[in-house]
């Protein structure tokens, strides 16, 4: 029997220091505990994605010195391996933004420590370049530089080496198990999305029966810019049956006994849709702000139900401290909105400012009088609230360091709703992934958790009215969301089938949606392609999101 320790760690991309850190600290740990193999997730040492990081020289080398260090402290560890994840470079000179034989190859790598020293060094196979993937860009496969199988002995049991994707395709599993391996350990840099979890389970089983192995999962978890890793590492037996789980979106170092096909380990639970979305959101918020130093979070919260959820995310993922909510009432802005948001702010206890704008909508109106002689006024009005509001919050972002997280939901990025240099000036979307209909399952999920309010009760966070009231921009008199866009239900339906399924027009209406109604929305999708180039970054949570995963030409006159 040998005990194996999966770490489940939050690494940050080019923080080689703090990232070996949180290795060793796992690795001794594991090593108290009793376990003869740590295994690391995939470019622990430097974090994932490193993108154009993996092109500097300067970057390979010190990843390279870090895992040698990382080796040499881990010398007194003695009856421990440790896998590690990390780029690693063949050659010495030449230029390393090319992968022909006569330059250096990079790889995606994962070396076994033990002893103080590196004693083997697997390379990925099979790269990925699909959905955020790009490892084309960057590595070469193993296969390119000859390399076989990393099968290793732990005990009595020899593990052999995966690297993610490998763990997709039959090759790689058949070559370590025909190499020795008795146990498959796979290490993973696999980026959320919603029901993912269950999706990786699904298809490492059918690994596992197919190779007749067990297989050990382990995972990242944390936010790296738009992705977020949920962790909830695994193992299965060889019939691919679950045998351990670790916690989903939280740090772990899972433990699990190996005695032939006998695993055994704690299993936690897989949340629920919404409580995973809220997860990853909370995730993302926490560790973009945290990750790139920014004191906190500045939030323009208008009544309505996107900046609700926004704001609720932001305390849940910083603190009430750390947020700020600035409500900026127009001359179109009713009672009621103001009213909900100071009763929400209150509710969640962050620090709450009004800074009306009618003066200043007047004063550019004053100063367009001339220019606008004779035209009628139209959503140029409308805009210029949106983009006074927009500099608002970035004089206060300015001014005290704090990052605007703004407040757009995939619908409106999706059809253009949005205003460019106004409600979509900030520092990072939190929500540009989340369909407006989603916006309301997570505020009813939210409000159905017990959350302990300001004044000690526990309750809903959110106002009722926040919920139930039609949505609005509030631009103009009386005017809501369905004045310009058809009804959500209908308009969420559609984008999923066409922006993230990749359907035809012709199988949307097929399906039994209106045509008129589909060939409105998909023209918006392509026409608003130049705002979203422009939008701040956001977190990703479902297959597929407006950014890595979306990257259609602006100009074009495709139109099927």
């Amino acid at each position: 029997m040998i005990k194996v320790a999966l770490a489940q760690i939050n690494a940050t991309v080019g923080d080689l220091a703090g990232n070996a850190r949180c290795i060793v600290d796992a690795a001794r740990r594991a090593h108290a505990a009793g376990a003869q193999l740590l295994v690391s997730p995939e470019l622990a040492l430097c974090g994932y994605p490193p993108e154009d990081l993996l092109l500097r020289p300067a970057f390979m080398q010190a990843c390279a010195d870090a895992l040698v260090g990382i080796a040499a402290e881990l010398a007194s560890c003695e009856g421990l391996s440790v896998l590690v994840g990390h780029p690693h470079q063949f050659g010495d000179r030449g230029d390393v933004r090319t992968k022909s034989t006569a330059s250096p190859l990079r790889f995606n790598a994962a070396s076994l420590l033990a002893g103080g020293r590196i004693v083997g060094t697997y390379c990925k196979r099979e790269l990925p370049n699909y959905q955020v993937f790009d490892e084309r860009r960057y590595f070469a496969s193993g296969r390119d530089a000859g390399h076989g199988p990393l099968v290793f002995a732990v005990g009595d049991v020899k593990v052999g080496v995966l690297i993610c994707e490998d763990a997709w395709f039959d090759e790689p599993a058949q070559s370590a198990k025909a190499a020795g391996a008795q146990v498959l350990a796979v290490i993973n840099a696999s980026p959320f999305h919603l029901d993912k979890a269950d999706e990786r389970e699904q298809r490492m089983a059918e690994r596992a029966r197919a190779v007749g192995l067990p297989l050990l999962y382990a995972h990242l978890v944390g936010g790296q810019d738009e992705v977020v890793f949920d962790g909830a590492s695994f193992a299965l037996d060889a019939q691919g049956a679950l045998r351990m789980r670790a916690p989903s979106f939280a740090e772990a170092l899972a433990m699990i006994e190996i005695d032939g096909n006998d695993l055994r380990g704690e299993v936690a639970e897989v949340p629920l849709q919404e409580a995973q979305a809220w997860s990853a959101l909370v995730a993302g918020v926490r560790d973009y702000v945290g990750k790139n130093g920014f004191p906190g979070a500045i939030i323009g919260l208008s009544g309505g139900v996107d900046s609700a959820l926004v704001l609720a995310v932001a305390v849940d993922a910083l603190g009430a401290d750390k947020v700020r909510a600035v409500m900026m009432p127009s001359p179109y802005t009713a009672d009621i909105s103001w009213i909900d948001a100071r009763e929400m702010a209150l509710r969640l206890g962050v620090r709450y400012d009004e800074i009306p704008i009618a003066p200043m909508f007047d004063a550019f109106r004053a100063s367009l009088a001339d220019q606008f002689a004779g035209l009628s006024e139209d959503t140029t009005e409308e805009n210029i609230q949106a983009r006074i509001r927009g500099t608002l919050l970035m004089a206060l972002s300015n001014k005290t360091g704090a990052i605007v997280l703004t407040t757009g939901n995939k619908s409106e990025m999706a059809t253009g709703y949005c205003t460019l240099y106004g409600d979509m000036a900030g520092g990072f979307a939190v929500i540009k992934d989340v369909a407006k209909t989603l916006v309301y399952r997570l505020c009813d999920w939210k409000n159905r958790q017990a959350t302990r309010r300001t004044d000690g009760s526990i309750g809903p966070v959110i106002p009722e009215r926040i919920l139930t009231r039609a949505p609005s921009a509030e631009l103009r008199l009386n005017q809501t969301d369905q004045d310009s866009l058809p009804p959500y239900e209908v308009l969420d339906a559609i984008l999923a089938l066409y922006m993230e399924d990749d359907r035809s027009v012709e199988d949307i209406v097929a399906a039994g949606y209106e045509r008129a109604i589909v060939e409105r929305v998909t023209r918006l999708i392509k026409t608003n392609e130049y705002k979203r180039r422009q939008a701040p970054v956001g977190i990703r949570i479902t297959h597929r999101a407006f950014g890595r995963d979306w990257r259609y030409p602006i100009t074009s006159k495709f139109r099927a």
